[in-house]
């Protein structure tokens, strides 16, 4: 996950100027900081669905075959979804870093 995330700060960073190439090398790393910025919010929110999902599959189940635990299984279900969400809320602003990072 660290990888994820550094790759994506990595390719934010403009080079230093050393030929005359700079100007479209300023691009490329444009091109790679929007291809971060899209990839980083699509796979946080992908995750988050799917994380989602089975939390709530699984409380559900759990509430089904016993209806009296419902009370212990639906507060530590609801603080799980917050958790999960507040993880693709980082995400999200992980990728406006990298949004205001690109040079249009």
């Amino acid at each position: 996950m660290f990888l994820f995330f550094a790759g994506g700060i990595a390719a934010a960073q403009t080079p230093a100027p050393t030929t005359q190439t700079t100007a479209s090398n300023k691009y490329d790393v444009s091109k790679w900081a929007a291809l971060a910025t899209g990839l980083c919010i699509a796979i946080a929110a992908f995750g988050g669905a799917l994380g989602q999902g089975n939390a709530t599959k699984a409380a559900l189940e759990g509430i089904a075959r016993n209806p009296g635990a419902r009370d212990k299984i639906f507060t530590p279900m609801i603080i799980g979804l917050a958790l999960i969400e507040s993880l693709v809320i980082y995400a999200l602003v992980i990728a406006f870093l990298l949004y205001g990072k690109i040079q249009l």
